[in-house]
């Protein structure tokens, strides 16, 4: 059966849907959902592009970013818990960063979460988790590159009052508002939002569930957070009265989100602001939001790069791929991500790149 007609079927047996749940089942339904089945939606036969795909520098540079972390939490055993670990790309280019610094490495303790079994050989020092429930109170730094703009959202329009969409289905696909659940409205009271009449948004429950539970889990250390998204007072702008969702299929967007239903990645901008406020309420302090490009480059992106591409012995073929990443990693992308950084217990030490 067609994840479509599974949805369907869905709704005729309980009535219409939040679009959080439809967004649910489209990205993680078992077998047949967006990233449950069996296709591969990273690189260039995939639908968009990661950093850690374009290039093994970016894992470094994540990686001298955690020796700056444990330096600054006195050398002692270190944790990094990496959500989110996909194909090990970035893990592996992390670990083979910090092998070439022996007093850390030897510190170390690398913990993937993933809910699904990962179908790639695990380095020395790394351990796979269905959760966060199997690993101790943390010391060290949780970690995650795209991972919070791929969690459901609800959909929200300002009329007299909030309202929330929900999926029906008749002939196609439709929508249809009902009021929302308090949940959804203490989400803009927390935030001191006022949402005009008109107004359509995304309300990420899930990022402040995640952002509570990791906080609670970290004894010390740090939150380093990779993402694409804005925080508040740029989020709820009349630019973006329509929302930001969008689905990624063959490197193109679209907004058709009820079509090829399983078969097309659904995202939507994160709210930061959301993110420093629930963190904050839960222990972690905000130490630094910048763009992945400002980031990279603190901790020497441009050099690492030359000093990768000076082993190639093709010299024009070495300038061009470092011109595609220079403009990859630091002007298209790197404009369109934030790095955040928060921490627990550090007394606010800088950090070099927060």
């Amino acid at each position: 059966m067609e994840l479509s007609e599974i949805i369907v079927h869905k709704i005729q047996e309980n009535g219409p849907i939040s679009f959080c749940d439809f967004m649910e089942m489209a990205l993680y339904y078992p077998g047949l959902g967006y990233y449950t089945s069996n296709g591969n939606p990273i690189g260039v036969k995939g639908d968009y592009y990661t950093s850690p795909q374009l290039t093994p520098v970016f894992g470094m540079i994540i990686g001298k970013q955690l020796e700056a972390m444990w330096i600054a939490m006195g050398k002692e055993p270190f944790t990094v818990v990496e959500f989110g670990g996909g194909n090990g790309k970035l893990c592996m280019d992390i670990m083979a960063y910090l092998k070439t610094v022996p007093e850390f490495y030897e510190k170390l303790n690398y913990c993937i979460i993933e809910k699904q079994t990962l179908n790639w050989e695990l380095p020395e020092k790394v351990s796979w988790h269905p959760t966060l429930a199997g690993i101790p109170e943390i010391t060290g730094c949780i970690l995650s590159n795209e991972l919070v703009d791929n969690f459901p959202v609800h959909q929200v329009v300002m009329e007299d009052g909030l309202m929330e969409v929900f999926i029906g289905h008749g002939e196609n696909f439709y929508e249809q508002l009902q009021p929302a659940s308090e949940e959804l409205k203490a989400y803009f009271n927390e935030l001191n939002i006022d949402l005009p009449q008109g107004f359509r948004t995304e309300i990420n429950l899930q990022a402040i569930q995640w952002i509570s539970e990791i906080a609670k889990n970290l004894k010390k250390g740090y939150v380093l957070t990779i993402d694409y998204g804005y925080i508040s007072s740029q989020l709820y702008t009349a630019q973006k009265q329509r929302g930001t969702l969008l689905c990624y299929n063959k490197h193109t967007t679209n907004e058709n989100w009820y079509d090829n239903i399983g078969n097309q990645d659904i995202t939507a901008h994160i709210n930061f602001s959301a993110l420093c406020h629930w963190g904050f309420k839960n222990g972690l302090t905000c130490v630094g939001l910048t763009s992945q490009a400002d980031f990279l480059m603190r901790l020497g992106f441009k050099e690492s790069l030359r000093e990768m591409s000076s082993t190639k012995t093709d010299v024009l073929e070495a300038i061009r791929e470092e011109v595609f990443l220079s403009y990859m990693l630091l002007l298209d992308m790197g404009t369109k991500f934030k790095v955040l950084i928060q921490e627990k217990g550090m007394a606010g030490k800088r950090l070099m790149a927060a």
